[in-house]
């Protein structure tokens, strides 16, 4: 690629999406059909596996900025085909979408591909403890603070916390101390002698309630599964979602299974729903 001076002495670069052309591999017809509408849709290799999965609010207009983006052409060079589906709006394709990259593990996809064994923070008797979803209905429990990705994550958070907050190392288990002897924050100044009993417990453990509160994590509203309906364009879906739990359009057939708490969904749903601007079937 060459470069050349302009008219007012500028060294110009040419931008390499001038240079670039759409993948002719990639069969036109399956171009032509993306509708410009709310949904997903999904770049499959010649196997029919998925290499990516991608949502809009405008399948058309976002599978054609992919082919106009030179830097994605390892992607383009492995698609042999597009396809999509309508999800009837934005928040069925953002539930949709997270659905199908964890099922399909997608190679070029880099967020939402785990599926993480996620953890909380909950108080016990003014303490503060690590528990596991595995463990805890994190759907349905009061009391919960944080959402993390591990152990470690969590630890380093309340750590954060009780820096900010001024507590003490020793009652929130983030260090071992013998009784009546000091924690590292109050040799620093940093701890308001809960360790030592300058601070009684109970004024503690309520520091530490408030300290977590920022952080509370909102347990399912309703009773049991609801249906977020959407509609654009002359098509309407009803998409089914139950503690915290994407179950697609219509419920699993044969024996119920408990749904487990995805975090993913969560933050997508949590806002919008306790703004009310989402419209909800009870089932």
């Amino acid at each position: 690629m060459h470069t050349h001076v302009n008219s007012v002495g500028l060294l110009v670069c040419p931008d390499p999406a001038l240079n670039f052309s759409y993948p002719a591999h990639i069969p036109r017809a399956c171009i032509d059909a993306l509708p410009p509408q709310p949904g997903v849709y999904i770049f499959r290799d010649r196997d029919g596996a998925a290499i990516y999965i991608g949502k809009s609010v405008n399948i058309r207009h976002r599978v054609m900025s992919h082919l106009r983006t030179p830097a994605e052409a390892q992607m383009l060079g492995r698609t042999a085909h597009i396809d999509f589906e309508l999800t009837g709006g934005e928040i069925g394709a953002l539930l949709r979408e997270s659905q199908l990259v964890k099922e399909s593990q997608p190679v070029f996809n880099q967020k939402l591909r785990r599926l993480r064994e996620m953890c909380s923070l909950r108080l016990e008797e003014g303490r503060p403890e690590v528990v596991f979803a595995s463990d805890v209905d994190f759907a349905r429990t009061e009391g919960l603070f944080g959402l993390f990705g591990s152990k470690k994550a969590a630890l380093e958070m309340l750590r954060d916390v009780a820096q900010t907050a001024g507590l003490c190392s020793a009652m929130t288990g983030l260090e071992k101390t013998p009784p009546g002897r000091p924690c590292f924050a109050r040799q620093l100044s940093r701890c308001q002698g809960a360790c030592v009993g300058e601070e009684s417990a109970a004024r503690h453990a309520a520091r530490v309630a408030a300290a977590l509160a920022p952080m509370r994590v909102t347990p399912w509203p309703y009773p049991g599964a609801v249906a977020i309906v959407e509609s654009s364009h002359g098509v309407r879906k009803r998409h089914l979602v139950d503690g915290w739990c994407y179950l697609g359009e219509r419920k699993p057939r044969g024996r119920a299974r408990t749904p487990r708490f995805d975090m993913d969904v969560y933050q997508i749903l949590l806002k919008p729903m306790l703004e009310g601007t989402l419209a909800i079937e009870h089932l």
